[in-house]
């Protein structure tokens, strides 16, 4: 049957019995419209009415602010407040309707139609007699709107068809809005058919998913609610009618498979999106066939297309999302007269009621992530990487019943040289971007290390409102896929290779700093394992500084090792990992503070540029500035060393204090760990050479058999590895000198000896320097 939803608004009426029950939404929103029309007079109320239709609604502030219903525009319309009415002459709606029984107030609120039905169909006499009655009432356009085969059959059969189908819009007792609770069933007074209630928070208010137009209508002996359409009797459930509908007999067959149909055929409140076959048709072979030979990812796929909350259309003025049986939302909105799911037009039928829910025939398939294998999570922003893994064969090697984890840059991360790469390298490129495990954004902490097909280990770094992995932060939009995690990053990863030392060792830009970093001793400290952020000034930093203003700094140790060490932090921290805008104060090694923030993508470091940032090495992060950073409160007590100072710092003011220094700092704000092992020795043993020859001894000759045996020993350990560089320690220096000096064993081989007689003999000796 095709109802068609049509709306009017006579006078409206509000009566006293309303005003002490504005407790719930629909006369929350009725309180409202009265205040947005409060200069219009008194006990007028605001409306929005959509263009182009006959829809009028008390709005929410939502609607009201956006100017708009479902997307289309909406004029303001000014009326009486339901209950009241205009007098000639005077301003506002001052007068108060009179009351009458049930049939006559049919008259009043313009529902003509069904009070002339009600005459000739004998049920008058019930309506003007004795009783306490609710008339859900459809309007004149409802009837209007009917199936003309339906509207024929109750006009020809008056006092059985008709009559009956007036009395199903009766409750046997008076019941106004705030009576009507969300999710409330009612009895009819015809046969105790059933009548839904449903009252939503933006104040709609349904039965059996016809609006209540305006309600509270008080009579005599009742009250009337206008709704917009005529209800029809509710019997099967939600399973009853996907079992005999052919045109579900796709989603029939998934729901016997996932065990969901008997879910739909018990009591409760659902919403059923149901793809039509047509819709299962348009899915590739290949994944529906995938997704139905998997019970988990079948059961995922019918329990999408279920709300555990009762949606009539009606009810439906803007987009919002609902919780779905699969544990996952969806974004259910209008446009017009069209419901959207997830932002697309698809429903071709609204609101086939069922005793247990409504359907909405679709005619797309929903397809929520949990079903997905972990490549098809990428979207609309993603689409460079996952075509690069189909291309490169990459995806092939992802296993249904594999566990991934994929870190999928943006498209605009892909630059044109990287596209133009051989292929080789891009490859290797996109191996560091798949994890062989299953790691959801939850499980990630900082510190963590995760090893990539490629075989590279990626460091996770955990920030206050980002997560990054190596150099590059993640966005929203991170997604579980049946065998995997996606997690979308800014940028294209790049593995650390070297150590800090090495990356400014092997960049000529870098070369003056790295000068000063080895007269100050500070080779070490770059060199080792650990986790710092450098803050590296590049030669153009240095122009003004001349040979001897260089001599005179490396002369003063510790003034070049305050310098140096206010360029250096513990922690790594990557610049996009820094709240936008917001300023972020790290301690330096040499005691001061940096102050950072990021503004537009550039990191400032003491309101200077980062000329290049996030260079990753394996003990840090390095970040590229172009002049020589100095804390603005430490002051400087020698005049030469202020004259240098100012010709490399002109952006702050350097303070001087006479005769006061920089203090020491010593090298034990890091520390090495070492870890001796003890390898027991490894025999290698060879084939033994057997050779037999003659020999003249004392002038005779003797044969003489001679057997090679060559066994080796390697002794190993003991071993030195430099494990981790941590703030805090207090080695004492030149333990630790002696330490690294120390050699492990050298073995030195001896040649074997040979006897005579067929035997052979060995020595092994191990020689100590």
């Amino acid at each position: 049957m095709k109802i068609f939803f049509l709306f009017t608004f006579s006078t409206f009426f509000w009566s006293p019995f309303e005003q002490a029950a504005a407790s719930v939404h629909y006369d929350k929103i009725l309180t409202h419209s009265r205040i947005r029309a409060r200069d219009q007079g008194q006990n007028v109320c605001a409306l929005q009415q959509v263009m182009g239709t006959k829809k009028k609604y008390f709005s929410t502030c939502r609607n009201w602010y956006q100017g708009a219903i479902c997307g289309k525009k909406a004029t303001v319309l000014y009326e009486c407040c339901p209950g009241y009415m205009k007098m000639d002459g005077m301003r506002g709606c001052p007068a108060v309707a009179p009351i009458d029984h049930v049939y006559g107030t049919l008259g009043i609120v313009g529902a003509t139609s069904t009070q002339q039905y009600s005459d000739i169909s004998k049920l008058r006499e019930e309506l003007e007699g004795r009783g306490s009655f609710t008339f859900f009432a459809p309007s004149s356009e409802a009837w209007e709107q009917l199936d003309s085969e339906i509207h024929r059959n109750l006009i020809d059969n008056v006092n059985i068809e008709l009559y009956n189908a007036l009395h199903h819009h009766m409750v046997n007792k008076r019941m106004l809005t705030k009576d009507l609770k969300n999710g409330m069933t009612l009895v009819s007074m015809y046969n105790d058919q059933k009548l839904l209630i449903n009252h939503y928070p933006n104040g709609v208010v349904t039965v059996n998913c016809a609006r209540v137009i305006y309600g509270n209508q008080i009579a005599t002996n009742g009250v009337v609610h206008v709704i917009d359409r005529v209800l029809t009797a509710v019997g099967n459930t939600i399973q009853d009618f996907i079992e005999v509908e052919d045109d579900l007999s796709s989603l029939r067959a998934a729901a016997i498979t996932s065990d969901v149909l008997d879910i739909l055929g018990k009591p409760g409140h659902y919403t059923l999106f149901a793809p039509t076959n047509e819709a299962f048709e348009r899915l590739p072979r290949g994944l529906l066939e995938r997704i139905m030979g998997d019970k988990v990812a079948s059961e995922a796929l019918v329990k999408f297309h279920i709300l555990n909350t009762l949606q009539c259309s009606e009810a439906i003025t803007g987009g919002a999302a609902y919780e779905t049986l699969e544990g996952n939302t969806v974004e259910v909105g209008c446009d017009g007269e069209s419901l959207t799911v997830n932002g697309v037009k698809m429903v071709k039928r609204k609101d086939i009621v069922t005793s247990n829910g409504v359907i909405h025939l679709i005619d797309e398939v929903l397809i929520p992530d949990s079903a997905k294998q972990v490549i098809e999570l990428g979207g609309a922003q993603q689409t460079t990487f996952t075509d690069l893994m189909i291309q490169l064969g990459l995806a092939s090697s992802l296993r249904p019943e594999g566990q991934y984890t994929l870190l999928v840059p943006l498209n605009g991360a892909f630059s044109d040289d990287t596209l133009r790469m051989d292929q080789r390298r891009l490859k290797t490129i996109l191996q560091n971007h798949i994890i062989n495990v299953k790691v959801g954004l939850n499980e990630l902490y900082n510190g963590q290390e995760l090893e990539t097909i490629g075989g590279k280990l990626l460091r996770v770094f955990l920030y206050r409102t980002a997560v990054c992995i190596e150099n590059s932060c993640m966005v929203r939009g991170s997604k579980e896929g049946r065998n995997g995690f996606i997690h979308i990053l800014r940028q294209i990863i790049n593995p650390a290779e070297k150590t800090l030392h090495e990356m400014l060792r092997n960049d000529k830009r870098f070369s003056v700093f790295l000068s000063l970093v080895k007269a100050a001793d500070l080779d070490d400290v770059l060199s080792q394992p650990g986790k710092w952020t450098l803050f590296v000034p590049t030669n153009d930093a240095f122009k003004s500084l001349t040979d001897d203003d260089k001599d005179i700094l490396i002369r003063d140790k510790n003034a070049l090792r305050n310098i140096l060490l206010y360029h250096l932090t513990q922690g790594v921290f990557i610049g996009s990992g820094f709240e936008p805008g917001v300023t972020n104060i790290l301690k330096t090694i040499q005691g001061g503070k940096l102050y950072l923030k990021t503004v537009n993508d550039t990191l400032l470091v003491n309101e200077l540029k980062s000329r290049e940032s996030d260079l990753m090495a394996t003990n840090g992060v390095i970040h590229v500035i172009d002049k020589l950073l100095y804390p603005a409160d430490l002051p400087v007590g020698n005049d030469q060393l202020l004259t240098i100072l100012k010709k490399l710092i002109k952006y702050i003011q350097i303070k001087f204090v006479r005769g006061s220094a920089f203090k020491e700092i010593p090298l034990t704000f890091y520390k090495i760990n070492i870890i001796e092992s003890n390898v027991q020795p490894i025999i290698r043993k060879e084939e033994p050479i057997i050779k037999t020859y003659t020999k003249i001894i004392d002038g005779r000759p003797v044969e003489v058999t001679e057997k090679k045996v060559t066994e080796e020993r390697i002794i190993q350990g003991p071993e030195i590895k430099y494990t981790r560089i941590t703030a805090g320690g207090s080695d004492n220096e030149e333990k630790l000198k002696k330490l690294l000096e120390d050699e492990a064993p050298v073995r030195k081989e001896q040649p074997t000896r040979r006897t005579q007689g067929g035997t052979a003999r060995r020595r092994t000796r191990l020689a100590y320097p």
